[in-house]
């Protein structure tokens, strides 16, 4: 049977992995903490990474005037009503959630931990927002959960990382993950494939610096552009022309098939804004893209 037509994915997705552990679905809540960014507020750059919106991957909640207690609320009677869920992690998804004094985030993360059916922390960050004292804060708060640190590396290249106006090394990235280690939390890794005069091997190469980590977790994401991002001028320039889908695919494919088993898989393509993406159109055919990463890590096997 071809794996596109099972209902169970060809290597260990988050779902799985949150199933085995806690015996029922868990669902992430995504939580705009009103944090923002050391590359957009002139402490490493100023502009943001050249495909970032102006909401930092995340819903805008916080300038809706919606607080962290707020936000979780609804989300947990949404996913209660859509997903029959009972057990949820709070995802610090928006800009930079570790970029805050200590005592902020002490507030932030102990808010969204004083919900009984909040089993776990995800925080999405920067390498370089990170250091030890956080760390600890982090480990000390969320005795007997689960915590998730995501940390966007999106390539293995400096080179790229300066061509995309990051202010992030991989050498932040590397240092991060193994500090990460020593207080026995998650580590996953964001990646981004078909940033601009990235090769395949570069591709390749991102995802072999994650075999050699050990990483826990990967999200898979394609370069889209947006409008309003300096990507859309670069595009509208004719300097940059998109991943197309049986690359990215591929490269998806081989790069799940590199990893270990135990792996976890909790993304293979990016989800953009349908009102505001220019590139890829296929971007928005997220069956189509599973279906052909499932069908092409059939034919690795």
């Amino acid at each position: 049977m071809a794996k596109t037509m099972q209902s169970t994915p060809p290597y260990l997705d988050l779902n799985t992995y949150l199933r085995n552990r806690f015996g029922q679905r868990v669902q992430k809540l995504p939580i705009d903490a009103g944090l923002f960014c050391p590359n957009r507020d002139g402490t490493k750059g100023t502009g943001g990474c050249i495909y970032c919106d102006q909401r930092g991957s995340g819903t805008g909640a916080y300038k809706k005037g919606l607080s962290i207690q707020e936000q979780i609320e609804r989300g947990i009677l949404w996913a209660q009503k859509r997903y029959k869920a009972k057990l949820f992690i709070a995802y610090f998804q928006a800009f930079s959630n570790t970029y805050a004094p200590l005592e902020k985030l002490e507030e932030l993360y102990s808010q969204a931990l004083s919900y009984p059916e909040i089993v776990g922390l995800a925080i999405g960050t920067r390498p370089d927002c990170i250091d030890s004292e956080k760390l600890k804060l982090i480990a000390q708060l969320s005795k007997g959960k689960m915590v998730w640190m995501e940390y966007g590396l999106q390539s293995a290249s400096n080179k790229t990382l300066k061509l995309i106006n990051r202010h992030c090394t991989v050498e932040d990235f590397i240092e991060a993950v193994k500090l990460t280690k020593e207080f026995n939390l998650l580590t996953c890794a964001h990646i981004i494939f078909g940033l601009p005069q990235e090769s395949p091997q570069d591709m390749i190469n991102t995802v072999k610096l994650l075999c050699k980590l050990k990483i826990d977790g990967v999200k898979f994401h394609q370069l889209y552009v947006l409008k309003g991002t300096k990507m859309e001028e670069l595009y509208n320039q004719g300097k940059y022309k998109p991943i197309d889908i049986e690359l990215y695919t591929d490269l998806v494919a081989k790069a799940i098939k590199m990893l270990p088993k135990n792996t976890v898989i909790q993304r293979i393509s990016a989800d953009p804004p349908r009102g505001e993406l220019i590139c890829p159109t296929w971007s928005l055919k997220k069956q189509d893209i599973k279906n052909k990463i499932w069908e092409k890590i059939d034919q690795l096997q």
